[in-house]
């Protein structure tokens, strides 16, 4: 909505300048040149200037908001990397010296024809100096941001807490309710416009699968919103210059030097390789799977065979999949099992494992 009205108030400035120009400028050069096929009311030229710049403002218009975006964001993405107290010791040393700068340039400033232009490089060759002579030595002015430790702290909190960036598949999921709740995931929750839209598509889809998917997202993030003690930020920002969504998040995280939290393996892969953190639960959630070792004893309802002769499969509660060697026999039924191994994979645990009568019937204990 902002860029629409931008670019409306680009066109509009273009309109008046052209329209100004062609008002005060072409009459008097059509006079100075002598041509009188090209004398017309100066408001012929006023119409014509406005609509020329008006056009001309309208095309490039876009690509001038672009730029300003691209360096507000890298201005903004430089500007939380300054600890704080150096940008007080900054706003500090630019008073002190700005304050020198005009008593010595003023009496210079009324030295003939020179002073005026003297007296202003004076001043801000003072400041540069002078800033950069105080955050040289910043250790030795620490107390002069002792009567702002308190707000510096507070600022320093701000300052250094994390941005947890959600995407749309851990939106989705849901699991990123529980983990709110547990209280182990701290800082601050961002949930980008770029995505809330993407949500809503999937919301209105025909597809009744991926309508039920975008509604549960949308529930998800409201329940966050207003359940949770964690605090949710809503990024109104876009990068237009970028198609996909996952391009976005990674242009985000870097721009608010954030984490992102995703179930998306390529998203995931991606982050990787441009050295952004990711924070993906289904890693955490095969971090907190109760550990299994070889031999001990379990319960398995067996409820389909394996994808080798004999076997049958069970599952855990929390969805481990478990293969029983000569299993297939007991589907429908829950026996007690021993595990003989377990394997780690980028989907989860496999756990695998023998029923316990079979392995007594062969080594006779019990």
């Amino acid at each position: 909505m902002i860029r629409k009205v931008l670019h409306v108030i680009g066109t509009l400035i273009g309109i008046a300048t052209g329209a100004i120009l062609f008002y005060h400028a072409v009459p008097g050069f059509v006079a100075v040149i002598g041509s009188p096929e090209l004398a017309f009311s100066p408001w012929s030229y006023t119409a014509a200037g406005g609509g020329l710049f008006g056009l001309l403002f309208y095309l490039i218009t876009p690509s001038v908001i672009d730029s300003c975006q691209r360096f507000l964001d890298w201005w903004e993405s430089r500007l939380k990397k300054v600890p704080t107290q150096d940008i007080i010791l900054v706003v500090i040393g630019m008073i002190i010296t700005l304050l020198l700068g005009l008593l010595i340039s003023y009496p210079i400033y009324n030295i003939p024809h020179v002073g005026a232009y003297i007296a202003p490089l004076i001043t801000l060759g003072l400041v540069f100096f002078g800033v950069r002579f105080i955050l040289s030595r910043k250790e030795e002015f620490s107390f002069l941001t002792s009567f702002f430790n308190r707000n510096s702290r507070a600022l320093d909190a701000a300052d250094n807490e994390t941005f947890k960036i959600l995407d749309t598949s851990a939106i989705i999921d849901g699991r990123i309710v529980d983990i709110c709740k547990t209280g182990f995931l701290e800082g601050v929750i961002v949930v980008a416009g770029f995505v809330l839209e993407e949500l809503q598509h999937i919301a209105d889809s025909p597809d009744l699968l991926k309508r039920n998917r975008g509604r549960r997202g949308l529930d998800i993030l409201n329940k966050i919103q207003k359940e949770m003690d964690i605090p949710v930020q809503i990024y109104e920002g876009d990068f237009e210059e970028l198609s996909e969504v996952d391009s976005k998040l990674v242009r985000l995280s870097k721009v608010l030097n954030g984490k992102i939290i995703t179930n998306d393996f390529n998203l995931n892969k991606v982050c990787e390789l441009q050295g952004i953190t990711v924070l993906n639960i289904n890693e955490l959630a095969n971090a907190v799977k109760p550990v299994v070792l070889p031999g001990e004893e379990m319960t398995a309802q067996i409820i389909k065979d394996g994808k080798e002769i004999g076997q049958g499969v069970a599952y855990l509660d929390d969805g481990t999949m478990i293969v029983v060697e000569g299993g297939k026999r007991h589907i429908g039924e829950t026996i007690e099992v021993l595990v003989t191994s377990v394997l780690q994979t980028a989907a989860g645990r496999m756990i695998f494992a023998k029923p316990k009568n079979a392995v007594e019937k062969v080594t006779g204990v019990k």
